[in-house]
């Protein structure tokens, strides 16, 4: 949630994000109206607490003759006290709802607008040419004997897939090349569980508005998440973090779980846009006065990584209507799917200011040793399913075989190409 100081003190730069995201300006006033109700019902719960404990040493003090009249005044008071911290109670419930209800505040220079007002910044890479029929991910890997859709659907359903020999080992080759590079670059690597609870979710912004996008399991009150991030997050809420050696930067990988919501029809075809899929997501606490420096950081690793599968992309600057609820500010990277003969998001990365670690109370100590409110950063190093999806696509060849990018081989067994009816080689990792 962002900072009820500015709340307060610019409520025309709070009310500004709002209008350039394209949401409700009013929340904005419901937030100061609610804020100064609250401030209310905590100065009329202190006053009446302190003339409740005058009255109660009145009561020690009083004559038998005093005594009744005082005692009934007391007792008044009590009855009051009790009401205005019942009153209290709504107050600072109707204060974090509207609250909850405000997104983070846009960076300055963020584009306005919607989903089609992203900025490119530059394109890397050239887009390939080919001098024979260009075949969809799907076709590449139902012939390859690595992607099952038709399966998939008959166990799961719609947007599940089965991946099978050449296609499962590239998902592992590039998990370990994806982990690999992030620990290189200093990230802890984690493991996180898929499956949170409802505060995680709260905490890291997903619900709300957002609730129609999860899955929920209901009799155990557990979220199944569509990303790492809400795990990594979550991990050190309610904690005060030592930021004195710099970042705290977290590689983690786990199956991540989406239902589409609002995207029927698009991307039925393929394992681009599916319920179900396993990423490598980086994660940052730092504190906030280097979060825009370490956004860079995220973007330059993701596209680096991009690079090394020798992908043609372009990276752009999300507009405000796009962002979601945390974010201040997201780069994505849109890599070139032939098929489409456009770019097509591959990576993201946010940063999402004090905005996350306010809800989850997660703070470091500062140089004065006193408590402070923690950054957060998120981003995708590498998105398993539409990743393979565009490696087929980028690096297809005419004979039906597929280019191996040289980072990838030593995962997959020294091969430099995959093709149809291949013996598969084990794995050998790269030389220390």
């Amino acid at each position: 949630m962002i900072d009820l100081r500015l709340v307060r003190e610019r409520p025309d730069l709070v009310t500004a994000s709002q209008r350039a995201r394209g949401a409700d300006e009013s929340r904005v006033d419901a937030l100061l109206v609610a804020d100064a109700a609250r401030r209310e019902a905590v100065k009329r719960a202190d006053d009446l607490r302190a003339e409740q404990k005058a009255a109660s040493q009145a009561v020690k003090r009083a004559t038998p003759d005093e005594r009744p009249a005082v005692l009934e005044r007391a007792q008044a008071l009590a009855a009051q006290v009790r009401e205005a911290e019942e009153a209290l109670r709504a107050a600072d419930a109707a204060l974090r709802a509207a609250h909850l209800r405000i997104p983070n505040v846009v960076h300055d220079g963020v584009p306005p607008g919607g989903e089609d007002d992203a900025v490119t910044l530059r394109t890397v890479g050239e887009v390939p040419t080919h001098d024979f029929p260009v075949r969809d991910h799907l076709e590449i890997g139902e012939a390859l004997g690595a992607i099952d859709t038709e399966r998939g659907a008959k166990v799961s359903g719609a947007r599940f897939y089965f991946l099978t020999g050449p296609g499962a080992l590239l998902e592992f080759a590039l998990a370990q090349l994806a982990i690999g590079r992030a620990v290189a670059a200093g990230f802890t690597p984690v493991v996180a569980p898929a499956l949170v609870r409802p505060e995680a979710m709260e905490g890291t912004g997903f619900l709300g508005e957002h609730d129609e996008e999860v899955y929920r399991i209901e009799r155990d009150d557990l979220y199944l998440v569509g990303t790492s991030e809400v795990a990594l997050a979550a991990m050190r809420g309610n904690e005060v973090l030592d930021l004195s050696a710099g970042p705290l930067r977290y590689a983690g990988w786990s199956s991540c779980f989406r239902r589409e919501a609002g995207s029927y029809g698009r991307d039925t075809r393929g394992i681009i846009r599916v319920h179900w899929f396993d990423k490598v997501e980086m994660f940052v606490f730092c504190r906030p006065e280097d979060a825009a420096a370490e956004h860079l950081r995220l973007l330059a690793w993701e596209e680096e990584f991009l690079q090394a599968l020798e992908l043609p992309y372009r990276v752009v600057d999300i507009a405000a209507g796009d962002l979601g609820t945390s974010a201040a500010r997201k780069y994505d990277i849109e890599a070139w799917f032939p098929s489409q003969g456009a770019y097509r998001e591959l990576t993201s990365t946010s940063d999402c200011t004090t905005f996350q670690a306010r809800r989850l109370n997660t703070r470091y100590k500062d140089a004065d040793g006193r408590n402070q409110v923690a950054a957060t950063l998120n981003g995708t190093l590498c998105a398993i399913a539409r990743t393979i999806a565009c490696l087929l696509e980028v690096h297809q060849r005419a004979d039906g075989s597929v280019h191996v990018p040289a980072a990838l081989r030593p995962w997959l067994g020294g091969v430099e190409a995959l093709t149809p009816g291949m013996v598969l080689a084990a794995p050998t990792p790269p030389a220390a």
